[in-house]
């Protein structure tokens, strides 16, 4: 005996309807807000945990204040100081900026340099090693005789302090490259500048951000360095009157307002980081290193 089954339409799988977790075609809001909740909250518990400190001994007054200020007065005084403050910041993050954008050009043209010409490799490489291991501190006061006391000298420190791990970073960067690709690209007769464009550049990004994530915090290390020498603005002048006059909450806002500089601009890199690699492991990992 022969049966027969009723043939029953079927929808085809790109007209099935997705689930409302996906119906917008990316992540949930609520997703994305736990996930940043889940590899926020342990740094977070950090910072409290230190301010907490901070408060207890201020409160116990187991330092003298003049050495370490209560988080109030510290408040009172950036609250009372904020114009002079944000005046001095601008100063400071301005040439923050310019020094890490220079030492950012200057430093992946150098690596171009030295990863494509072995002569200039062996001439310059040892060079560069020894002006990073010379003190910055020592070469500040040279730069105020040279360039005097505007913003100059400030600049120009911070982008020697920034350009040495720009230049490692994307000299291990553009090596490690895989050697297949490049003799493909030869094969298929791509030119130097598109290989370089094409297959050489990208892949070496992501060892060029990390270099530039650590160049950003250093550039904010360089200009202050220079402003304690000789400089009438910024926050390393203000550092240096407050420490002068024993103001520990003007000292403290301080050091508050250097660190927000850094950590802001750490990570706006971290964001172009995302932007330019979104593909690469380490933008897919921090869901797994949120949750061990």
């Amino acid at each position: 005996m022969v049966t027969t089954q009723e043939a029953r339409p079927t929808t085809p799988p790109s007209r099935r309807p997705r689930p409302a977790a996906q119906a917008d075609g990316g992540t949930p809001l609520g997703t994305r807000a736990l996930t940043l909740l889940a590899e926020s909250w342990r740094p977070v518990a950090v910072l409290l945990a230190l301010f907490g400190v901070w408060w207890f001994v201020a409160w116990r007054e187991l330092v003298p204040a003049y050495l370490v200020p209560a988080p109030g007065a510290v408040a009172e005084t950036m609250i009372a100081e904020w114009p002079m403050l944000l005046e001095h910041t601008w100063v400071t993050t301005l040439e923050t900026i310019l020094g890490f954008v220079l030492a950012a050009v200057i430093g992946v043209a150098t690596a171009v340099l030295l990863v494509y010409s072995r002569t200039a490799e062996k001439s310059l490489y040892p060079l560069i090693l020894f002006a990073q291991v010379i003190p910055k501190i020592a070469i500040a006061p040279i730069l105020v005789v040279w360039f005097g006391f505007g913003m100059t000298p400030k600049i120009v420190l911070a982008v020697l302090i920034a350009f040495f791990p720009v230049v490692v970073s994307a000299v291990a960067g553009l090596r490690s490259v895989d050697p297949e690709l490049l003799e493909m690209s030869a094969t298929m007769g791509a030119s130097r500048w598109k290989t370089f464009r094409k297959i050489r550049f990208p892949g070496a990004l992501p060892q060029l951000m990390s270099g530039l994530k650590v160049a950003v915090t250093l550039a904010v290390v360089g200009a202050v360095v220079g402003e304690f020498v000789g400089a009438d603005r910024g926050l390393g002048y203000v550092l240096l009157l407050a420490s002068g006059n024993l103001d520990a909450p003007l000292l403290f806002a301080d050091l508050i307002l250097m660190s927000l500089i850094g950590v802001v601009l750490f990570v706006l890199v971290e964001v172009l980081e995302r932007l330019l690699i979104p593909w690469h492991a380490s933008r897919r990992g921090n869901l797994a290193l949120a949750t061990v």
